[in-house]
């Protein structure tokens, strides 16, 4: 078709047609993808906006979480150094030793005893001998009562110097003037552990039971 021949009106409604006809393939292949990528936008938005007023009301309850894990991080601590979860017994004599010179108690010997294992936590016993004035001794047994870490005595034997072996000393020593008793007991601590599964009767972890 050659524009040229079509008169003025012609012409004009062949430039409307070719104007809507361009606006519409515009309109399907450029406006409505960026309507539809604005409204899908618009979604996201709206629910991210759902969400942090969601989250919003436990803004005034975080402080409180915080304070309340601050304290159970701190109970934790103060259990493990009252119940530690390793067999640490290097530290456990160093630990007994230091309140023994503290109080001016010599001690002699330390014996490990066999350790008893219970759901928790094991015990860990030893049998300890030593020797010093009759009311150091008293102040030593205050100071391990008080020690942070639990320590249990048990089975105490006291003798004088003169007589060691009533008390069931493995061995007599030079004693210094001012020392006048001579003292056996069990001391015992503790470690944690995890809880271990049940055996099945009859036989060990993990095997079948006997008939």
């Amino acid at each position: 078709m050659n524009l040229g021949e079509l008169s003025g009106g012609k012409l004009w409604a062949v430039l409307m047609l070719a104007a809507v006809v361009g606006t519409g393939a515009l309109y399907y292949t450029v406006f409505k993808s960026q309507r539809d990528q604005n409204a899908s936008a618009q979604q996201a938005l709206q629910a991210k906006m759902r969400e942090n007023s969601e989250l919003e009301a436990y803004r005034p309850k975080l402080a409180d979480m915080e304070r309340q894990l601050a304290n159970l991080k701190q109970q934790l601590e103060i259990e493990r150094r009252i119940v530690p979860d390793e067999k640490d017994v290097d530290n456990f004599m160093r630990m007994v030793s230091a309140e023994a010179r503290k109080s001016g108690v010599e001690i002699r010997r330390y014996t490990s005893r066999p350790v008893s294992a219970r759901d928790f936590y094991t015990e860990v016993p030893f049998e300890v001998e030593f020797d010093g004035p009759f009311y150091s001794m008293l102040g030593f047994f205050d100071r391990v009562g008080k020690l942070e870490r639990i320590v249990n005595v048990s089975n105490l034997l006291v003798a004088s110097t003169r007589k060691p072996a009533d008390a069931k000393a493995k061995k007599t020593y030079q004693y210094a003037p001012n020392e006048s008793v001579v003292a056996t007991c069990v001391a015992t601590t503790y470690f944690s552990h995890d809880m271990e599964p049940p055996s099945t009767a009859g036989g060990k972890p993990g095997q079948p039971a006997k008939n």
